[in-house]
């Protein structure tokens, strides 16, 4: 088995201390960093993302891998930079206002990284303002917006107004989701994506960042 394969292996069983210590093994080797994080992480990741989807696997294994993926991010990252690799794209993602729930967004959040995109994560209950101007700051090709609660799914039409009128609208990306967001919701607020899980999430915020290149 190689070394990327032991990475991927370790990301599939939420093996943290053994995902660090494999990808610092393989930069030890001389392995390409853009290799480790094409070839085991985002790799590893997405196999996570479908498994998740089919009903394979749940949430407490995805966190672990998750964690995992974070862990190895962590070692990898300083020579990401070192090397030039880039991140495909930036989202700026957050809970919005009045609402604190945060498992999953931090779920899409860490999902989205193991695909290779910079997430700039705001927390919870984050004001339109606070989404636009780190969208601004960041030049970040998408804002997600996470609602648990109906009263609060509200504030995702608010985000979108907010864009609107700081002429941003065009420029950003808007994706939407949450327990009580739907489909017909998404559409009636004028969202680019509406996603069920974290796994669709991370996909389709590829898919949307490759077709604004």
């Amino acid at each position: 088995m190689s070394i990327l394969d032991e990475i991927y292996k370790a990301l599939q069983i939420g093996n943290v201390k053994g995902a660090q210590l494999k990808t610092q093994q393989a930069l030890d080797n001389g392995v390409e960093p853009g290799s480790i994080l094409e070839d085991a992480l985002i790799a590893s990741m997405r196999e996570v993302g479908e498994k998740f989807k089919k009903g394979e696997i749940f949430l407490p294994e995805v966190m672990m891998a998750a964690k995992a993926m974070q862990a190895a991010l962590d070692c990898l990252k300083p020579k990401l930079v070192e090397t030039g690799v880039k991140p495909l794209g930036k989202v700026v993602i957050g809970t919005v206002k009045g609402d604190q729930h945060d498992i999953g967004k931090n779920l899409v959040s860490m999902m989205m990284m193991g695909t290779g995109i910079e997430v700039i994560d705001l927390g919870t209950d984050v004001s339109p303002e606070k989404f636009i101007n780190a969208a601004k700051e960041s030049e970040a090709q998408i804002i997600a917006l996470s609602a648990l609660l109906t009263t609060t799914m509200i504030q995702q039409r608010v985000v979108i107004e907010e864009l609107k009128k700081a002429g941003l609208r065009e420029k950003v990306k808007v994706m939407v989701g949450g327990a009580p967001v739907t489909e017909s919701f998404a559409k009636e607020i004028e969202a680019d994506a509406y996603t069920k899980d974290a796994g669709s999430a991370a996909q389709k915020a590829r898919e949307l960042i490759e077709s604004m290149k």
